[in-house]
């Protein structure tokens, strides 16, 4: 008989500070490590490393790393959520934008779409949420 691991989501806070990026992967490593989810660590670390770096680069505020695993659909999300409500391109309703060769940046959220299984982003503000911002997230099946 087969069994379901359960779910588990874990939420890190981080300020706008150029080191708390790296924060955030070294407690994404941290947890799957805990879990026993170190093969798909490289994968998730890229999605975190993305996500965090453009709310730390676009953003001025706060921003938070949230890390959950859905154990009935075996699928492992990394999503970020900071203050600003706008959607990079890709991750709207517009279509996904492929960076030029000779752009010297915007390469980063065009990998993490290459290599997610699934991935989005919804303004809260539009859902009702009293802290507003935005919320972007990849996941890869585990």
């Amino acid at each position: 008989m087969a069994t379901v691991a359960p779910s588990w989501a874990y939420t890190l806070h981080l300020p706008n500070d150029p080191r708390a990026p790296g924060i955030g992967r070294g407690t994404l490593r941290r947890v799957l490590g805990s879990y026993g989810l170190q093969p798909h660590t490289p994968t998730a670390e890229l999605f975190a490393a993305e996500l965090l770096a453009n709310a730390q680069v676009h953003t001025r505020g706060a921003y938070a790393l949230r890390i959950r695993y859905d154990g009935g659909r075996g699928r492992l999300r990394v999503a970020v959520w900071d203050q600003s409500p706008a959607l990079p391109p890709g991750f709207g309703t517009e279509g996904v934008a492929v960076p030029s060769p000779e752009a010297e940046s915007g390469r980063g959220l065009h990998l993490v779409r290459a290599c997610a299984d699934d991935y989005g982003g919804y303004t809260l503000r539009e859902l009702g949420s009293a802290h507003g911002g935005k919320l972007l997230w990849a996941e890869c099946r585990v």
